[in-house]
C-alpha cells in the first residue's frame, strides 16, 4: 500500500468549509491537498477528489453553477480518467450541488444536468442539526451507518427532479441519506443525499466534517452521540488499504 493515500480539497472564491474538511481528512490518516482551482492543473497525484461546503462565486446565477462550468470546461477529460481509475469523489453541501450541476451525480460522468438542488421550501437559510436515514448499502462512503445526526447549513438544500429520474435513482439504490422525520427543504423523497451506480462518488447536503468529535453535537453530555461523521472519511481511506489496485 503507498505510504501516504493522497487527498485533494478544492477551493476557490467563497469556500468556506474547506479548514474544517481538511482536518477531518487528515484525522483519519490521508495525506491532504488544499488547492485553489486556478492552481489545479491534474488530478492524477490524488486518490479522493473532495468538493468541501460554502457558497461559491456567492451563489450567482445557482448554487454551484460557476464552479461547475469551470470544472467541466476545464478539467473535463481530469475527472473523467479520474473516476474511470476507480478513485472517490465526495461533494458536501456546496460541492453535492457542484456535483449536480456538472452532471457527475447521479450519472457517474460529466453529462447533461438530471437533478438540482435549489431554494428551501421556508424560503431561508437553515442552519440546524437533523436526523438522517442510510437507505441503500451500495456507498462506499455510508458502510457502517444507519440512522445519525449531522448538521444542515444551507438555503438552496431542496433536491429536485423529474419522476422518471427520482424512479431511477430509487430502482438503482442510488439515494443514500434521506431526512428522518423531519425534512428541513422540502426535498423530493426526503433526499439528502445519493451516490452514482458505482457508490464511489457522493454528494450530501449535511456536513459531516462539522461531527468529527462528540463534543460537536448539541446533546453531546446527555446524549452520548457518537461522531459518526468521522466515519465517512473513515471508510474512504479504509475503501484504499483494502483495495488491491491502491495496496
Amino acid at each position: 500500500m503507498k505510504s501516504k493515500i493522497r487527498a485533494l480539497v478544492l477551493r476557490t472564491a467563497g469556500t468556506n468549509c474547506d479548514v474544517e474538511t481538511v482536518f477531518a481528512l487528515e484525522l483519519v490518516g490521508f495525506k491532504v491537498g488544499l488547492v485553489h482551482i486556478n492552481q489545479l492543473k491534474s488530478l492524477a497525484p490524488y486518490d479522493i477528489f473532495v468538493i468541501p461546503g460554502g457558497f461559491t462565486y456567492g451563489d450567482d446565477i445557482a448554487a454551484g453553477k460557476i464552479l461547475a462550468n469551470e470544472l467541466k470546461f476545464r478539467l473535463k477529460d481530469e475527472i473523467r480518467k479520474f473516476v474511470e481509475s476507480g478513485k472517490l469523489v465526495i461533494g458536501i453541501c456546496n460541492g453535492f450541488q457542484v456535483l449536480a450541476k456538472l452532471g457527475l451525480l447521479p450519472s457517474g460522468k460529466i453529462s447533461e444536468q438530471t437533478v438540482t438542488l435549489t431554494n428551501n421550501l421556508s424560503g431561508k437559510f437553515q442552519c440546524e442539526w437533523v436526523k438522517l436515514k442510510v437507505d441503500s448499502q451500495k456507498c462506499i462512503f455510508t458502510k457502517g451507518l444507519d440512522e445519525f445526526e449531522l448538521p444542515i447549513a444551507h438555503a438552496e438544500g431542496r433536491f429536485v427532479a423529474k419522476p422518471r429520474i427520482i424512479k431511477e435513482l430509487q430502482v438503482n439504490n442510488q439515494i443514500v441519506l434521506r431526512y428522518s422525520g423531519y425534512n428541513p427543504n422540502g426535498s423530493i423523497d426526503d433526499i439528502a443525499g445519493i451516490c452514482d451506480p458505482s457508490g464511489r462518488i457522493f454528494g450530501l447536503m449535511p456536513h459531516p466534517e462539522r461531527f468529527i468529535f462528540k463534543t460537536q453535537h448539541p446533546r453531546w453530555s446527555s446524549a452520548k452521540q457518537e461522531p459518526l461523521g468521522l466515519l465517512i472519511f473513515k471508510n474512504a481511506i479504509n475503501y484504499f488499504k483494502k483495495s488491491p489496485t491502491f495496496g
